[in-house]
């Protein structure tokens, strides 16, 4: 679990992945494609495209926002030592 601290922007709510409040959650998986078509056959979105990063020492990490059925912000992440 993340928990972030944000400078408030107003009174609004701001429903944006770096606002205040929930963000989201994340998830590691091991096949992090099957998993985005499985959340979008159910009802969710795509938020973005998948990102991929190299960190040294440790391979190379592949993440995914995602927006499940009710609208719930998801991070797949999927590494690959």
């Amino acid at each position: 679990m993340e928990i972030f601290q944000y400078e408030p922007a107003g009174t609004s709510p701001n429903l944006t992945l770096q606002g205040p409040g929930f963000a989201h959650l994340a998830f590691e998986v091991d096949d992090l494609h099957a998993k985005q078509e499985e959340i979008i056959k159910r009802g969710g979105r795509d938020v973005g495209e998948a990102v991929t990063l190299s960190i040294e020492g440790e391979g190379s990490l592949t993440l995914l926002y995602i927006e499940d059925p009710e609208g719930n912000v998801l991070e797949l992440q999927q590494w690959e030592r």
